[in-house]
């Protein structure tokens, strides 16, 4: 692999790795955002917190490059559950949200195929 295609796939998970790192602080700072769109499913709102969690532990994994097949798994099956809170047919913005999630998803199967790449920690 090329130092090219090396720092494009770093570039690459870095991105994917920064949505969930930002999803983290939007929910530190706004976690009633959130906890509404929990309720819509009849969910407790404090599943906000683990959610946040999540974000935050599996966004520095993937940016680091530590534990990226299972990681990219378990985030392409949250990106899929969680688009069940979006998937509103009848608000335009919302069903976009949901089709982003389900690309996220596909991006971190790729990733859990193709793993970290030589640009990791401990490399």
């Amino acid at each position: 692999m090329t130092r090219t295609e090396a720092a494009t796939e770093f570039a690459g998970r870095a991105f994917i790795a920064f949505l969930f790192l930002a999803g983290f602080v939007q929910k530190l700072i706004d976690p009633a955002s959130g906890a509404e769109l929990l309720a819509l499913l009849s969910l407790p709102g404090w599943l906000i917190w683990p959610a946040a969690v999540f974000n935050l532990a599996a966004g520095v994994a993937l940016l680091a490059g530590v534990a990226v097949r299972p990681v990219a798994l378990a985030l392409a099956a949250y990106c899929v559950a969680t688009s069940a809170f979006h998937l509103a047919l009848q608000d335009p913005w919302q069903t976009t949200i949901a089709v982003k999630n389900w690309t996220i998803a596909g991006g971190c199967l790729i990733l859990a195929v193709h793993g970290p790449g030589p640009w990791r920690l401990g490399r």
